[in-house]
């Protein structure tokens, strides 16, 4: 089918928003560098511009091409990531960037998009069946290959992005076990590092005992919950040792902090406490545009990158908080909903590959700013400094928008 117009049957909804988020993140990150002479704003802005012939390009190739080309994409990603081990430059103990002259690449975050479109390419097969347990570990290596070589960089943020993909797996037809599995071992991590082992492992036999008598009686097994205990029991007794020997220990002062174990508001914890205040002082309408206090005296550190969030809170206030988030919630609501009127399989899981990225992005920044999320390095989508997240975030969305506009030639 010969490609159509650029503009054709494009949603201008998604584009918009895009815009104004663009714009806003702008506005915010040139507030927060007022008094820095890196130039952090005319960089961004420049990064803004190199992002329009990008979105052209993007909706210019046909719509087949991502569908067809997926698995080379993929590929290709993977390369630009194990590469990084031979020369890679290292910022700050970790090598994830590639130098061009005075700008850096960061490869993870074009990967999310090719581990997108090479999930999606995989589902949209007719004989695949995520009920088959082979299938299962099939996608699950997708997913997680790319996680294999983002860690060593080392980078836990980003390669803690690829944990949503299960909710994506589920929608198509994942065991619902998978995804209760990792929330019982997050819950569980959690409660172990507040309260006594013993209390949670007696916690846990509480709850499956609830669980057996509520069970219909052909559905109760002493021998399935016993042996569902033991390995509960297992995975308890193991937090103290991981925490104390495999967690390094600004992960573990992230989380002392999180969880009121200790307050270190010159230390570790500097970041979080001043954020919170900045957030904080602003009201329900904030102090103005670059009249934040906090925001111009450097308060917050790396507040033009994953703690932008604050500057919003600040000069902006509450009301303005409040239009940023539901700006992010719009955006979100709407690609799933255009994820649901695709016509093919592979169009919808990338739809909804792209809303998952978006929403973990989104969530987890936001929290972490709020202090109820560890400090990890989760940049807020289109709205913090950085050129390779920008365009890794703007290809990622307009991939799908011009997916759902080449809906019209797919039968």
């Amino acid at each position: 089918m010969k490609n159509q117009s650029i503009t054709n049957n494009i949603d201008w909804i998604c584009v918009i928003i895009y815009i104004l988020l663009v714009v806003l993140g702008w506005l915010n990150i040139y507030s927060s560098s007022l008094s820095s002479e890196e130039g952090t704003s005319d960089k961004q802005l420049i990064f803004i511009l190199f992002a329009i012939p990008l979105i052209f390009t993007v909706l210019y190739v046909d719509g087949k091409f991502y569908e067809k080309y997926a698995s080379i994409i993929f590929v290709v990603s993977l390369i630009s990531l194990l590469g990084l081990f031979a020369f890679g430059k290292t910022i700050a103990g970790q090598r994830c960037w590639y130098a061009i002259g005075s700008f850096t690449l960061q490869p993870s975050e074009f990967a999310k998009a090719a581990t997108a479109l090479a999930l999606a390419k995989y589902l949209s097969d007719p004989q695949i069946n995520l009920k088959d347990l082979n299938r299962q570990f099939q996608a699950l290596a997708i997913v997680f290959l790319p996680v294999l070589l983002i860690l060593p960089q080392p980078d836990p943020g980003s390669a803690l992005v690829y944990s949503i993909f299960i909710i994506v797996l589920y929608r198509e037809g994942l065991p619902a076990w998978y995804v209760w599995t990792g929330f019982s071992a997050i819950l569980l991590f959690v409660l172990t590092l507040v309260l006594e082992a013993y209390v949670v492992i007696l916690l846990a036999a509480l709850v499956l005992v609830a669980i057996h008598f509520k069970s219909r009686l052909a559905d109760r097994n002493v021998v399935r919950s016993g042996i569902l205990l033991l390995l509960i029991s297992g995975f308890v007794l193991s937090v103290s040792y991981v925490f104390d020997n495999v967690f390094k220990q600004h992960h573990r002062d992230r989380f002392n902090i999180l969880l009121g174990k200790a307050v270190d508001m010159k230390g570790i914890g500097y970041n979080t406490n001043q954020s919170e205040i900045a957030i904080g002082s602003g009201g329900w309408l904030g102090k103005g545009f670059l009249e934040g206090t906090q925001t111009k005296g450097g308060f917050v550190p790396e507040q033009h990158t994953d703690y932008i969030f604050t500057t919003v809170g600040e000069e902006w206030g509450f009301l303005g908080s409040t239009v940023v988030i539901s700006l992010f919630v719009i955006l979100l609501l709407r690609i799933i909903y255009l994820a649901e009127r695709q016509k093919t399989k592979f169009s919808r899981v990338y739809g909804y590959s792209v809303a998952a990225i978006l929403l973990l992005h989104f969530f987890v920044n936001i929290a972490m700013v709020a202090g109820i999320f560890p400090t990890i390095g989760i940049p807020l989508p289109f709205f913090s400094y950085g050129g390779s997240g920008l365009w890794g975030f703007t290809i990622l969305l307009f991939i799908f928008i011009k997916m759902d506009a080449n809906k019209v030639n797919e039968w």
